[in-house]
């Protein structure tokens, strides 16, 4: 991870540790560079660069600042609105645009907000291009035989901001396209968080023919994320059995993760659905390297699991980035998160909510029957995750004591279970998570690591 930039963008607290200034600079940086990039091609049109934002507040201040950085530049600005992470890789690689920005810190409170780069394909943006902008920021240019400041685009180089709605549009009707069946008689609800899908996901599932309740879709600056989508499920799970409904699917605030909720109530987590997806491929001979993609924190119930399925799988760090790369190097179809990024490569760049939520109604729908039969033969291993807010993060990992504390769980688990402790990617956060076969054992065993961490004075 760079000095800006995590696994997951450029991430803080609006007008705190992410401003308005930082965006500038990164619009100053990108127009200028891929309308260099151009040049250097003999190419003389200016850089095309596509933006879409989530429903916070401070995101209409972030995409004024970008554009205003990449107009200055030369390149120019196509602006999606409202719309959902994926939206904005689809567009940047069906379009051909030279890189995309999406504006949404995820699942975080709407007070904070992030700035995710895409590159051409879709995917999330390189790390030496990452590098070259963080160099910016840092006041050290030196690329294209200009160093320090960049210099400002002049008279007809000036770029142009063009109104782009027509590319959310177009990316609606291709998730309409992916439905294989009707959702007539089918009744579903979705928990839009306040965020990215509230004017995206009833549109898909209306056209497919579901009868659709939604429930977070009122988007007000401030709610998003707030008490609603699949951070705070419990909503949708109390809509579904009120309602009678056959299932539910709630999304994060950008729209690139689902969860799900069963017909009687229950929470269908990320490794559920890999479970479900990869059991379906795996029947159909569509599983192609026969290897599902997951995380380290994945469950140890999905591995056996698969185990007595015949599925491989592979484990990766946690983020959907490093899972999207081993799916690509190794011809994986499927992949992803225990918190719901779940990626189909045939059909996406990213994960994707609402994607995710159309591949399990493609199931249900196929083999004519309820998520909770689909999801029983699945067994959670119990599990127990506390997350430690801390002022350095490396610090409190590496410290002699926490190492030790950390060994000793892992000595009193053996081959029953196992612990995990890591860094978060977006928060000043150590997370310490506990697998074992009794849940009273997870959260004791956890919590031992967690009073080591504290009492050592690493705790934020």
């Amino acid at each position: 991870m760079g000095k800006y930039f995590g696994t997951d963008g450029f991430r803080g607290e609006a007008n705190l540790n992410l401003t308005a200034d930082h965006a500038y600079k990164v619009g100053r940086f990108l127009g200028w560079y891929y309308t260099q990039k151009k040049r250097q091609a003999g190419d003389n049109t200016p850089a095309r660069i596509v933006i879409g934002k989530d429903t916070r507040r401070s995101s209409y201040m972030f995409e004024y600042t970008l554009v205003g950085g990449l107009v200055s530049s030369g390149a120019d600005a196509y602006l999606l609105h409202v719309t959902t992470t994926p939206c904005v890789a689809y567009i940047s690689r069906v379009d051909s645009f030279d890189c995309g920005i999406m504006i949404s810190a995820s699942h975080n409170p709407y007070y904070d907000n992030g700035i995710k780069l895409i590159n051409s394909d879709g995917e999330k943006m390189d790390e030496e291009t990452i590098a070259l902008i963080e160099s910016y920021l840092d006041g050290e240019n030196d690329i294209f035989g200009v160093k320090g400041e960049l210099p400002f685009a002049q008279r007809e180089s000036i770029g142009r901001t063009v109104d782009y709605i027509a590319g959310r549009n177009r990316y609606i009707g291709y998730l309409i396209s992916l439905g294989m069946y009707s959702f007539r008689g089918k009744k579903v609800g979705l928990d839009c968080a306040n965020g990215s899908s509230w004017n995206v996901a009833k549109a898909v599932f209306d056209a497919l023919g579901a009868e659709t309740y939604v429930i977070n879709a009122s988007p007000d600056g401030t709610n998003i994320n707030r008490d609603a989508g699949s951070t705070h499920i419990e909503g949708l799970q109390a809509l579904v059995k009120e309602k009678g409904l056959d299932v539910g699917f709630a999304y994060d605030g950008d729209a690139d993760r689902c969860l799900c909720v069963d017909e009687k109530g229950n929470v269908v987590d990320g490794d559920a659905i890999l479970y479900i997806y990869g059991r379906y491929m795996k029947e159909r001979g569509k599983l192609v390297s026969n290897t599902v993609v997951t995380t380290v924190m994945s469950n140890f119930g999905l591995y056996k699991a698969f185990d007595e399925l015949g599925i491989g799988y592979a484990k990766t760090d946690v983020g959907d980035k490093y899972v999207y790369e081993y799916m690509m190097k190794n011809g994986c179809r499927l992949g992803g998160e225990q918190s719901g990024h779940i990626i189909f490569s045939k059909y996406a760049s990213t994960g994707d909510g609402i994607l995710t939520s159309l591949k399990i109604m493609e199931v249900i729908m196929a083999k004519k029957t309820t998520l909770s039969e689909l999801a029983a033969p699945f067994t959670v291993y119990p599990q127990v995750l506390i997350n430690v807010r801390v002022k350095d993060k490396p610090s409190a990992r590496n410290d002699a004591d926490v190492v030790a504390a950390t060994q000793k769980v892992a000595d009193t688990l053996g081959e029953n279970g196992r612990i995990l402790m890591r860094e978060s990617g977006t928060e000043p956060v150590i997370r310490v998570m506990v697998e074992a076969p009794d849940k009273e054992a997870c959260q004791s065993l956890a919590q031992s690591v967690v009073d080591v961490i504290l009492a050592k004075g690493h705790g934020a």
